[in-house]
């Protein structure tokens, strides 16, 4: 029998810019304290305080906070919450680390796909002091004071990507490698920007992760999953999906403009036909088909650079 939700799991809605359903964050409760699975960007962070007094609790409360990945989308609020109370731990992948500790370069990069937008959509990224961090490397098994979570490095979405899973609950909340599926919808779609996207490492992280067996999945775009296996099975024909539209579309005549608006169109004829138009344009705000086409196009571009050496 699968093991059951409990009360020492909750998963709260930060309602980016008003909107539901686009980014969440986990909530787990420990013996001595709360601790936080993608505290969300800065923008949200009065969004994620409503949802914890919701719960009975605030930023007092929590001991720390499980990164599953470094994108302004999951972690950008962890340096202003850190300032604010100075004691909490924020648990990161070790290729991740670097850019917490000094967020220069991650804006840097994330500037290149959000250009004037950036400050308006996440707000201040404040860095973490080193001494807060505790880094990861994959294969540990946490102590949360008293309630035990497994970190599993699972990469394919962005280099220093991880997973974290609950065995008292069953529940693996795995950030953006689980893809966006925004509950309870069941279209599911790969979430796939540039810099470091890797169709092969993703692959083998589904397979990663379907080795816990999880009871459920907790996405954080948006929301629980409560048939795993068969998430992760459509997760990955979709990635294969998107993955050789692409490699295809390179292949075809025309400016970059150009096939990068076939994709688009191709994307966003998609997501209506299978939903609302309301619906379909939740999907894009929690990820971009362009930004999807941008990091493909980069896969597939450094894969034949690398074949040709």
């Amino acid at each position: 029998m699968a093991p059951a939700q409990d009360q020492d799991t909750a998963f709260v809605d930060l309602n980016f810019f008003g909107h539901p359903r686009v980014i969440g964050t986990g909530v787990l409760r420990s013996n001595r304290g709360v601790w936080l699975i993608d505290p969300g960007p800065t923008t949200a962070l009065s969004g994620l305080e409503r949802a914890l007094a919701g719960l009975g609790l605030s930023l007092f409360d929590v001991r720390g906070l499980l990164l599953t990945h470094i994108h302004l989308d999951h972690a950008g609020a962890s340096g202003t919450i850190v300032r604010q109370w100075p004691d909490i731990r924020v648990f990161v992948h070790e290729r991740g680390a670097p850019h917490v500790i000094d967020p220069s370069r991650l804006l840097e990069s994330a500037s290149r796909l959000y250009a004037g937008d950036l400050e308006r959509l996440w707000g201040e990224v404040a860095p973490v002091p080193g001494a807060n961090l505790q880094v990861l490397q994959g294969g540990e098994r946490l102590d949360l004071e008293g309630r035990p979570i497994d970190v599993a490095y699972t990469p394919g979405h962005a280099s220093h990507h991880v997973s974290y899973f609950d065995g008292h609950s069953g529940s693996a909340f795995v950030g953006d490698t689980g893809g966006v599926r925004l509950a309870p919808g069941r279209y599911v779609v790969p979430p796939t920007p540039p810099p470091d996207i890797d169709l092969r490492a993703w692959r083998e992280s589904i397979a990663r992760i379907g080795r816990w067996n999880p009871a459920r999945l907790y996405l954080t775009h948006f929301g629980a999953v409560e048939r795993p296996a068969e998430h992760l099975v459509a997760l990955g024909e979709r990635l294969d999906a998107c993955g050789e539209i692409a490699r295809r579309l390179l292949e075809e005549a025309g400016s970059d403009d150009d096939r990068m608006q076939r994709f688009v169109d191709r994307a966003t004829a998609d997501l209506r036909a299978a939903m609302p138009d309301d619906e379909a344009r939740l999907y894009q705000l929690a990820v971009p088909p362009a930004h999807c086409w941008l990091g493909l196009a980069r896969y597939w571009r450094k894969k034949a650079t690398v074949q040709q050496t």
